[in-house]
């Protein structure tokens, strides 16, 4: 049995909005035969999704009322094929024409749903920030803190800056939208345990203490574990006459696979700490620099609720918002699972947006905001998440 489980695959479908129970069969048939194939070499696949074009523009004339109707629908034919995970693609936001007031639609999608997932997206490199957007993203994420149980919706939405489609993970993940008539599958490794054990096993190799060295250990142990992944799936697309759109390395943590242990081992000492910055950017490059077909990130996931000791050193004060946005100017996704308290105004929640997607744009790099409101939970408290994706930790 392989050590690296593979968090995703996950097949973008060509067809646009509106599904037929025909396309899905098919697609959750392609992604079956996939689990299998990987199950039959010894790799443990946590979970199949698909990704669709986005909603918004293939229905633009649908009222909300009749975009309900469809996704009750589109729930209905996914559970019956036993697909948990459907991203419905972004609000493309930041095009000056996309009508604003389809943003909040977006949270009774959601709340009326278990396995769809939606996002906004805020900027473009091409079209710029559209700050008014920020708002009516921010009434979204605190109306599926109320309106779902325990806020868990907001797992299930982000915001993006300049996230190009073809990614795995999720709420992220959409499909090209260009005229084409070809899916795609992609993969996600849950990596943390890689970084963590590449980075335990330099350490313990009497190695001299230098980040660049460290960062050419680890992608030697990333391009062992990947490689196989990659030309499987690579195998498996051109069987079935699809596109293979690649892997995205971003070390996906879970609970006490923790993608912390790894940094902390590198920089040889605790995250948050001075030289936190540095040690993030010799993992990145490590990402990057596989030589792997990638899509998505391919960059550091630190996703506060997900991961077990991130929570902890969250709590003691070690790790803030602002620190994980700096972080992100150097490697990874932006802010991730971010427990916020419940009663924190959507206006402040915005600008937290605004601040993500500035620095996707000034940068020119994908990164999300995924943002938790807990209800009833003030700065001070704890959660008390009892969900197994997510861990426990202080409210900011």
């Amino acid at each position: 049995m392989s050590s690296t489980p593979i968090r995703t695959v996950t097949l973008g479908m060509a067809q646009a909005h509106p599904l037929r129970r025909e396309d899905i069969e098919r697609a959750a048939a392609i992604l079956r035969r996939a689990g299998q194939r990987y199950a039959e070499v010894g790799y443990e696949v946590q979970t199949l999704r698909i990704s669709t074009r986005p909603l918004f523009d293939a229905l633009p004339d649908r009222s909300p009322a009749a975009l309900l109707t469809y996704v009750r629908e589109l729930q209905q034919m996914l559970d019956d094929v036993g697909i948990a995970f459907c991203s419905l693609g972004p609000a493309m936001a930041a095009r000056p024409d996309f009508p604003l007031e389809r943003i909040e639609v977006i949270a009774d999608l959601l709340a009326e749903t278990s396995a769809l997932n939606a996002t906004v997206q805020l900027a473009l490199p091409a079209m710029g920030l559209r700050q008014e957007a920020a708002l009516p993203t921010a009434r979204v994420i605190r109306r599926l803190a109320q309106e779902t149980e325990e806020g868990f919706g907001n797992f299930r939405f982000a915001m993006l800056a300049c996230v190009p489609p073809g990614g795995a993970f999720f709420p992220a993940a959409y499909h090209a939208d260009p005229d084409t008539d070809t899916d795609s599958l992609s993969l996600g490794l849950q990596g943390a345990g890689i970084i963590a054990r590449a980075a335990q096993a330099w350490n313990g190799d009497g190695q001299e203490r230098h980040l660049m060295a460290a960062s050419e250990w680890v992608r030697g142990a990333l391009l062992e574990q990947a490689t196989p992944v990659v030309a499987l799936a690579e195998q498996l697309a051109a069987e079935q006459g699809i596109s293979f759109g690649g892997i995205d390395l971003s070390p996906a943590p879970m609970g006490d696979d923790s993608i912390v242990t790894g940094l902390e081992a590198l920089g040889d000492r605790q995250f948050g700490t001075p030289g936190s910055v540095a040690v993030s950017a010799t993992l990145t490059y490590a990402l990057k620099e596989t030589g792997l077909p990638t899509c998505g990130y391919c960059g550091l996931m630190l996703p506060v609720l997900e991961d077990a000791l991130l929570g902890q050193r969250w709590a003691n004060g070690l790790v803030n918002a602002q620190q994980l946005l700096l972080y992100s100017s150097v490697c990874g996704t932006g802010l991730d699972t971010i427990p916020l308290p419940g009663d924190m105004p959507a206006e402040e929640i915005a600008h937290m947006l605004l601040d993500v997607a500035t620095m996707a744009l000034r940068l020119n790099k994908p990164l999300s905001a995924r943002l938790f409101p807990v209800p009833g939970k003030r700065s001070g408290e704890y959660t008390t998440f009892t969900s197994p994706y997510l861990t426990n930790t202080l409210i900011h």
